[in-house]
């Protein structure tokens, strides 16, 4: 906290702006290497450790084509994502995107949504460390309560949150790097092997493709919650220093690696044991995968030692779930979209425990109702559908802005509107292929948030004009006829044919549509229609002015 503002707005008798100072002030203490180690910690948990089975037994050994293609698909909505965090960087991440593009009935869908998807996805590692802890226990010929295990760790889960940011990156760092260096050193070791036969994970792939190509999207879609940990990058915005650039920074480098490390480790898995190894005696899918397969190929104690390092890299996906799950409650909190008390931060550690508290007793019924393997596809089917909607909210928002002003991206998404585009797109069709719980999944995530906002956050909540408001109301009341007019003075004006115009040609354009204005007006209406402050608008900028001037 700032102490001389606050001594400031003491002595101005500003004592409500103070208050309010404190209670949502979380500390800025993340950097880009933290960012990272977070989002990595996130997604290589469950989604290396368990998922490989599941997919297997879905699409055989090509597996690292789902992985490729489901990383490909989130590339789009990665990247939108990079550019709505340098304009927002709050905790709260997605939700705060989404509620600020669609407004707050969107917002609360979206945001009860990704928090139940996001402590679907941590309660996910906890069940599925459970068979790694199994192998380990019948190894020192030794027994122990699972449940009683994933409720301990869960609770020390919950402890570690409240205590802050600062002491999740420290117990992460270790676990994470350690894990990553000596599975891939496994890989690397085998890939030297004579037994490995590398056509196996190849022809895999390609007889999919081949034979039934909606098979390889089925796996796809399943597989997407391993890249959940690029969403929760964003839900932590708040406590990350220099935002604007660490954000897209991190994003993209932890996306980046997270695809390549799947790909990698999943390709040497199934070139490096014959046969349908993912499956237990009785035609299950085995839930410690990464286990059967180092055992084979290293022996039992290295195999132990992957199984015990897979139990700690869980328990800390999990620890990164936990932060950035209740993000997304104090969030809603700090927009009046739910109850006050999820906005209080502890006086001491600076977290919002309220949030934190909550979210882990919810987990924790997850963990002893729920199947795994459903766990894994209701989360994965509502963060498809939050990329789709975070491609769309980059649409309207650049669209629309000019009626609204305050979206300024740092950073701007290469390939707009066309990456957006196929991001809505194959999301869509991901989930499709789903099937009918991911559909369920979200007709319910879509019942329980209109119920919540139409009970509570109605009554709490601003009403506003969103961009998605301004961007249907474009749609709408668009006049073809007008429009070309409006595009014929553009290029008229646009005398080397630059597809932009300077102010000069900006002005001869509206006095060829008959926009009467002084000097002084005309300059002053360039420079707010010119966000960029580059000295030219576009097409999309002219045009929108011509509409929001007609409105007035």
């Amino acid at each position: 906290m700032d102490l001389r503002k606050t001594a400031s707005q003491l002595a101005k008798g500003e004592i409500k702006s103070v208050v309010k100072d404190v209670k949502v002030k979380i500390e800025r203490s993340l950097n880009l290497a933290g960012l990272v180690i977070i989002s990595l910690a996130a997604m290589i948990g469950s989604g290396l450790f368990v998922l490989p089975s599941f997919t297997a037994d879905i699409m055989g050994p090509g597996i690292w084509m789902a992985f490729l293609l489901a990383g490909i698909v989130v590339i789009p909505g990665a990247i939108s994502k990079s550019e709505l965090g340098s304009a927002m960087p709050s905790s709260g991440g997605s939700y705060v995107y989404l509620e600020r593009t669609f407004g707050p009935l969107i917002g609360t869908i979206s945001g009860l949504g990704l928090w139940a998807s996001f402590l679907l996805k941590s309660a996910f590692a906890l069940i599925g460390f459970t068979a790694y802890l199994y192998a380990v226990t019948t190894y020192f010929d030794t027994t122990v309560e699972t449940l009683l295990v994933s409720m301990v760790a869960l609770l020390v889960i919950t402890i570690l949150n409240i205590y802050g940011i600062k002491k999740i990156k420290k117990v992460q760092s270790p676990i994470l790097i350690v894990t990553v260096a000596v599975l891939i050193l496994i890989c690397i070791v085998q890939l030297f092997d004579s037994s490995t036969d590398f056509s196996v994970p190849y022809n895999g792939a390609i007889d999919v493709v081949k034979n039934d190509p909606l098979l390889l999207g089925e796996a796809a879609a399943l597989v997407i919650i391993a890249y959940s940990g690029i969403i929760k990058v964003g839900a932590i915005g708040g406590e990350v220093k220099d935002p604007e650039k660490n954000l897209p920074s991190g994003i993209i480098i932890s996306l980046s690696a997270a695809i390549l490390l799947y790909c990698f480790v999943t390709f040497v898995m199934m070139a490096s044991v014959p046969g349908e190894w993912w499956l237990n005696d009785g035609g299950e899918p085995r839930e410690d995968s990464v286990f059967a397969f180092v055992d084979a190929v290293a022996g039992t104690k290295i195999g132990i030692f992957m199984a015990i390092l897979a139990i700690l890299t869980m328990i800390s996906g999990a620890l990164a779930g936990v932060l950035a799950s209740s993000r997304f409650l104090f969030a809603m909190s700090r927009d009046n979209l739910l109850p006050q008390a999820l906005e209080d931060v502890n006086a001491r550690f600076e977290t919002p425990h309220w949030a934190i508290i909550i979210t882990s007793l919810t987990m924790a019924a997850c963990i002893i109702l729920l199947p795994v393997k459903d766990v894994a596809k209701l989360a994965s089917g509502f963060q498809i559908m939050v990329f789709v909607l975070i491609n769309i909210s980059v649409i309207v928002l650049r669209r629309a802005n000019f009626a609204h002003g305050w979206y300024h991206p740092k950073y701007k998404s290469p390939l707009y509107p066309w990456l957006q585009i196929f991001g809505v797109i194959s999301g869509t069709y991901l989930v499709y292929l789903m099937g009918q719980k991911a559909i369920l999944g979200a007709f319910a995530a879509f019942i329980i948030g209109a119920v919540t906002y139409y009970s509570y956050g109605v009554k709490h909540s601003h009403i506003r004009t969103t961009p998605f408001d301004t961007f249907m109301k474009m749609l709408s009341e668009s006049d073809p006829t007008q429009r070309t007019i409006r595009e014929a003075a553009f290029h008229a004006a646009d005398l080397g044919g630059k597809n932009h115009l300077t102010l000069r040609e900006f002005i001869a354009a509206l006095k060829a549509l008959h926009f009467t204005f002084t000097n002084d007006e005309y300059r002053d209406i360039f420079h707010h229609v010119d966000k960029e402050e580059n000295g030219y608008i576009d097409i999309d900028q002219f045009l929108a002015f011509i509409y929001i001037a007609e409105e007035e």
